[in-house]
């Protein structure tokens, strides 16, 4: 009788060791198919709002957070200096205008009409010296006058021929005005002086910054009243739907991660699965965080980042920094 309880006793015992034992053994198989989870965040791309004009912030149009759209004001600048330099501009195309319509105009008309009368008189005195060289001329050939007059007649005939020629020739410069070269010598001065003006133009409106795209405004640098630099940056903006995934992977946990396969990633925030294309893998480098898988072999799990582009090109409703899911 007492044998039969001991055996009872011991082989309750051994029931229990094997139910404790298929337990374990069970938890452990079902704990060893348990799904690797990886987390990643999202990463949006921006860019950054920066000014080619050195000047002082006169007005933040939008604060951190803000959603912003093409075409949007984002910051006011101002720098009197530029619009001194269009006042100087403005006056140098004046006087290039000037000039040039003083060669297309060529001479006032009182001074074409002083050449005419000029011209005139010398045409007069030319006709006076030809007949009395011919006057004098017929008197050489009777024999009445000398050589020496004839030849004094005859130079004064050619001084006037000359005199006459001058004097057309000036007139005929009056009423023709500037040369061609000098009218467009005047005409490239004013297309200079206008290129002056559009350029410091251009920098005027570069003092009002505009959103290039649609997005969140997450970093503002400057305060306003503070000076800024030429190509200083004033801001940040992520754009809005051109979102990736971003994953820090070891290594045991690529099989089945490869460039250009499609992954699902779970997107908390929104509490929305996301269809994604992997399109990089690269090593983060040995000081990423890595894991040692024994302590007898010596070697690590090196980490590797994975990006992951949507398939759906926009990806509505998400910031930067979300938590993304892959299981």
């Amino acid at each position: 009788m007492k044998k039969n309880k001991k055996f009872s006793v011991v082989l309750l015992f051994a029931i229990v060791i094997v139910a404790v034992m298929a337990f374990v053994i069970i938890m452990g198989l079902s704990m060893s198919k348990k799904p690797e989870v990886i987390q990643g965040q999202v990463e949006l791309t921006d860019y950054r709002v920066s000014g080619k004009v050195p000047g002082r912030i006169a007005r933040l149009c939008v604060a951190e957070g803000d959603t912003v759209h093409r075409g949007d004001t984002l910051v006011v600048l101002e720098a009197p200096d530029v619009l001194a330099k269009l006042s100087q501009a403005e006056a140098a195309v004046s006087a290039a205008e000037a000039v040039e319509q003083k060669a297309v105009n060529g001479a006032r008309h009182e001074q074409i009409q002083a050449a005419y009368e000029m011209w005139q008189k010398a045409k007069a005195g030319l006709e006076v010296a030809e007949k009395t060289y011919n006057r004098v001329n017929r008197l050489f050939n009777s024999g009445v006058m000398p050589e020496q007059k004839r030849d004094e007649a005859y130079a004064q005939y050619q001084a006037m021929v000359a005199s006459e020629k001058a004097a057309r020739s000036q007139y005929e410069m009056a009423a023709n005005g500037a040369r061609r070269e000098d009218k467009a010598a005047a005409g490239a001065q004013v297309a200079r002086a206008k290129g002056a003006v559009s350029e410091v133009t251009a920098y005027i409106d570069e003092m009002v910054l505009l959103a290039s795209a649609d997005g969140v405004v997450t970093e503002i640098f400057p305060e306003v009243g503070e000076l800024v630099g030429t190509g200083a940056p004033i801001m940040n903006v992520a754009r809005q739907g051109e979102a990736v995934f971003l994953f820090n992977v070891r290594e045991d946990l690529l099989p089945g991660l490869r460039i250009g396969s499609e992954v699902e990633v779970y997107v908390p925030a929104i509490d929305a699965t996301v269809k994604a294309r992997i399109t990089r893998m690269k090593d983060v480098g040995s000081f990423a965080v890595w894991k040692a898988t024994k302590a007898t072999t010596g070697y690590d799990l090196k980490t590797f980042e994975v990006k992951a582009t949507p398939v759906d090109a926009r990806l509505d409703g998400v910031r930067g920094g979300m938590s993304a899911i892959i299981q």
